[in-house]
Order: structure tokens, then sequence, then C-alpha cells
């Protein structure tokens, strides 16, 4: 079961219970997102797949941490001009746990650890 979202102008495929370093998005640590952006929806037997968007899906998630990645170094040289230029830059991150896959309202996914601590109940 996973979904393909949209977020930073990138897209990820995620499932529930997953972690992922996105590009960086306002809110508090353990706060809740909701990520409407959703690109398609897979769920075993049946594949949901949107125009460009499906409308009404959602994926619930809780911001962990923020963070800036490691830095990159940038380097630029001209051979016998006496140029050389040296500079940096650190990316800033979110990173998200995945909660449950929403489709239309509907319950798609939730995590394993959820389902396990019920199950045992």
């Amino acid at each position: 079961m996973y979904a393909v979202i949209k977020t930073g102008g990138k897209q990820y495929k995620v499932a529930a219970g997953e972690k992922l370093k996105i590009e960086k998005l306002a809110g508090d640590v353990g706060s809740k997102l909701v990520i409407d952006k959703v690109l398609m929806i897979n769920d075993g037997a049946n594949t949901t797949i949107g125009a460009p968007l499906i409308a009404g899906a959602t994926v619930n998630a809780t911001v962990l941490s923020h963070g800036r990645a490691d830095k990159v170094m940038i380097f630029k040289f001209r051979r016998r001009k006496h140029y050389r230029k040296t500079q940096g830059h650190r990316q800033s991150f979110t990173e998200i746990q995945i909660g449950e896959i929403l489709a239309a309202g509907a319950s798609v996914a939730k995590p394993a650890k959820a389902k396990a601590a019920k199950a045992a109940e």
C-alpha cells in the first residue's frame, strides 16, 4: 500500500509509517501536516491515478525534525587566468513520518504499529 505525493517540487513514493526528508516546510516539531497533492494511490488490488491530482485524497504526516543537509562545495576555476571561486551550500530539510493515507475521505492505509497494537488488545 503506497501513494505518490508531490511536495517541494519533487515527487515521493510513500507508505504508512515511513520516515522521509523533504524540502523545508513550515510547522513545529510534533505538529501534524496534511499533504493534499496526491498523484497516485495503490492499495494492492486497485491503482488510482489522478489527472493530475486525486480529488479528496490526502496523506497525513507528523513533523519529526528540521535540519540542514551536508555541505556541498562549488569550486570554479579558470586555468592560467588567476580565477578561483569557492562556495558552499547546505540545503534545509524537514523530516516527516507518514501517518495514514486517505483516499477521498476513506482510510486506505494506517501505520503498521497501530495495527499491531490493536491486534494485541
